[in-house]
């Protein structure tokens, strides 16, 4: 922004009076503090009538496009000797009330009791200074649950504590872990597969063996593949050459048996089935 040479209040009269349907934007914070201050002091503000300030506040308003409340701020500033200048952003802080060695005496008390949940530790923490009369726990003794479970999620807390976790196994809720109980009675079948291994880069068959525990009768069938399109047919067709009613089927962990298509199968004939234990 220009200001140029000095405006009297008759042309600020005109210009508010031919900009009525017009609007102005100002840019930039510190070209409009700087053209607010130059036309204070050009006018003697502080020496106007009442009208005339009013006057002096609406061309303000409408040059640099503030409303009328923040024209009333900046003005108030001058008023009170102040240079009119863009105010610096200052970020409210909440006060911290429980330091960086409290959250580290919080991860060691968690250590040592193997991170119990917010009210017994709060319970431990309390019984610390007021029972057992220790210093160090007069702040955490006073901690909330909510805001015990905030410390715990803070970087000083993880990177104090360290806690391991051993791989679970991922559960498959196909096939029952046992072992299959006959009870004397054929139907019972244990079944495996054997890769014969490859030949000069040719891929070598597969062959599934099924074993009735009780009789042993056997039948050995093979695929090239052990993809369900494969093996369904063949796994049809052994379970059809047994003389008598099949009633269970366990295998090992392989996805060749532990998948949706084969329990499909079996549920249809009624055959339960089982699996070994891991590894």
């Amino acid at each position: 922004m220009d200001g140029g040479e000095k405006v009297s209040l008759e042309q600020m009269r005109a210009f508010l009076e031919s900009s009525q349907e017009v609007g102005f934007q100002g840019k930039g914070r510190r070209e409009i503090y700087a053209f607010v201050n130059q036309v204070l002091r050009q006018q003697d503000y502080t020496t106007l009538k009442k009208a005339s300030k009013g006057l002096v506040k609406s061309y303000l308003g409408k040059i640099i496009g503030m409303s009328r409340a923040q024209m009333t701020r900046l003005i108030g500033d001058y008023q009170q000797g102040k240079e009119v200048q863009p105010r610096p952003y200052q970020r409210r802080k909440f006060v911290f009330r429980y330091t960086p060695s409290d959250i580290e005496l919080l991860a060691q008390t968690d250590e040592a009791h193997e991170t119990l949940s917010g009210p017994a530790t709060q319970k431990i923490l309390h019984r610390e200074f007021h029972n057992f009369r220790n210093i160090k726990y007069e702040r955490l003794s006073q901690i909330s649950v909510a805001h015990l479970y905030r410390l715990r999620k803070s970087r000083t807390y993880r990177n104090r504590l360290a806690t391991y976790q051993s791989t679970r196994p991922t559960p498959i809720a196909i096939g029952e872990r046992r072992r299959p109980e006959p009870q004397g009675r054929p139907g019972y079948l244990r079944v495996d597969t054997v890769h014969q291994g490859d030949l000069e880069g040719v891929k070598g068959l597969y062959h599934i063996n099924a074993v009735d525990e009780v009789t042993q009768w056997q039948v050995v069938g093979a695929t090239p593949y052990i993809s369900e399109a494969w093996l369904l047919p063949v796994l049809q067709s052994m379970l059809e050459q047994f003389s008598f009613y099949i009633r269970g089927f366990h295998s090992d962990n392989g996805s060749e048996f532990i998948n949706h298509t084969v329990a499909n199968l079996l549920n249809k004939l009624l055959v339960e089935q089982t699996k070994s234990r891991p590894c």
